[in-house]
C-alpha cells in the first residue's frame, strides 16, 4: 500500500476512534476499512449497557461496506489508545471478507504497533469453504 494511502486510513480511523460510543469501558476505538476501489470505510465501538447488544469498530466498518455491496476489501486500520488487538468476533468478521488484506494496528498516536494480515490474525479460520454448499 502507498504511503499516502496508509497514513489516510491511519488519519480515518484517529478520527473515528473520537466518535466512539464508549462510556462503560472507556476504552475507544476507530476502524477505517479500504474497498479495493479506494472507498474509505470508518466504524467506532458502540457500547450498551447490556453489553452484548456492543460492537467493536471493525465490525462496524465492515457491515457498512458490506451493507452498501462492498466486498472486497485491500486493507483495515484498526486504532485503540494502546494499540490492541482487535477482539476474537472481529477476526472471525474479518476472516469472512479479508483474510489476505493488510491490518494495521495503530496507537492513538498513529504509530503503527502492528501490520500484518487477517490470515495471521486468525489461523485456521473457519470460513464459508468449510461449509457444506
Amino acid at each position: 500500500m502507498e504511503k499516502r494511502t496508509q497514513q489516510a486510513l491511519i488519519e480515518a480511523a484517529l478520527a473515528a476512534r473520537e466518535q466512539a460510543y464508549a462510556p462503560y469501558s472507556r476504552y475507544q476505538v476507530g476502524a477505517a476499512l479500504l474497498a479495493s476501489d479506494g472507498t474509505i470505510f470508518t466504524g467506532c465501538n458502540i457500547e450498551n449497557a447490556a453489553y452484548t447488544p456492543t460492537i467493536c469498530a471493525e465490525r462496524v466498518a465492515i457491515f457498512k461496506a458490506v451493507s452498501e455491496g462492498y466486498r472486497d476489501f485491500t486493507a483495515i486500520a484498526v486504532a485503540t489508545a494502546d494499540g490492541g488487538s482487535p477482539c476474537g468476533v472481529c477476526r472471525q468478521v474479518m476472516s469472512e471478507f479479508m483474510l489476505d488484506a493488510q491490518v494495521l494496528i495503530v496507537d492513538g498516536e498513529g504509530t503503527v504497533v502492528v501490520d500484518t494480515t487477517g490470515r495471521d490474525l486468525l489461523p485456521f479460520a473457519f470460513g464459508p469453504e468449510n461449509l457444506d454448499r
